[in-house]
């Protein structure tokens, strides 16, 4: 998700990796999703790469292999996990070398294999932080690497606040935070980045968490910016008048600002090495 942070915290609610229908929303225009979403900077992938023991890499919720993809550019070998089948047949066919099998990573079963390096771009907050970490730490090999990382959209203040104003119009009783400023999406995310930490220690097996960022910017077009808005999690289960509502609103406000605007991203790893015999 670029720009929304995730579901606003409410003590009734599920956590977010019990959210299933969310988290397999994704599919439902999987090209597109592949087409729209950035990237992850290569300096991430260099360093992750860079502080594990070899380059086998098992890619958690790999959705149409973004990541997977940056990764075999890398010169890793790469097999994904993704729960949705629609996605993960559009991996395959986009990555001639990715192997992706279908299956939660919960309940995934490795069958024995083994890896340097298990990544989840933008997916981790879809599973359950101590089971996933556990799993990853019985799957890892001694000084391997769990590396789950999301890219922050910070948009410039006028697009923010342009852009909330469109949502709190069109979606006043959103579960998600939409209010588009800076701040709000780090915030929301940074309950996402303390989870997971915590997930991590809490499971055992690993070094203490750490977290890296990288800082970069993408200039973005009112076409390309209304291509990506349906992949993000508020949007993509909404009827489709609704969608075409909020597709205006925004369209108009990126208008407004001469058709176009530079995203800021701040893209954030949570990770720990393996600690321990196999």
């Amino acid at each position: 998700m670029p720009t929304v942070p995730p579901e606003r915290a409410r003590p009734s609610e599920r956590e977010s990796h019990q959210h299933r229908q969310a988290a397999e929303s994704f599919g439902s225009d999987a090209e597109r999703y592949d087409r729209a979403r950035p990237r992850y900077p290569e300096a991430m992938v260099d360093r992750i790469v860079a502080g594990s023991p070899g380059r086998d890499v098992l890619d958690v919720g790999c959705g149409t292999g973004i990541a997977a993809r940056q990764f075999q550019a890398a010169g890793c070998t790469v097999l994904g996990v993704d729960a949705d089948a629609r996605m993960a047949a559009l991996a395959r066919q986009l990555g001639s070398e990715v192997e992706v099998e279908v299956a939660t990573f919960e309940a995934w079963d490795p069958a024995g294999r083994t890896f340097d390096v298990v990544v989840a771009g933008q997916a981790w907050h879809w599973i359950d932080p101590v089971a996933g970490a556990a799993r990853a730490a019985r799957v890892l090999r001694p000084g391997g690497r769990l590396a789950a990382f999301w890219n922050v959209g910070e948009p410039p203040p006028e697009a923010a606040e342009a852009f909330a104003a469109v949502y709190r119009r069109v979606l006043p009783d959103s579960p998600f935070n939409l209010q588009g400023t800076a701040k709000a999406a780090l915030d929301g995310y940074q309950a996402l980045f303390t989870k997971a930490a915590d997930g991590i220690r809490e499971a055992g097996g690993f070094s203490a968490p750490e977290q890296w960022r990288f800082d970069w910017e993408w200039s973005y077009s009112r076409d390309a910016w209304l291509d990506q808005l349906p992949t993000q999690g508020a949007f993509t289960r909404l009827p489709p008048d609704t969608l075409a509502q909020v597709l205006e609103g925004v369209g108009a406000a990126v208008d407004a600002m001469g058709g176009g605007f530079t995203m800021r991203y701040a893209t954030v790893a949570v990770t720990a090495a393996r600690t321990g015999a196999a």
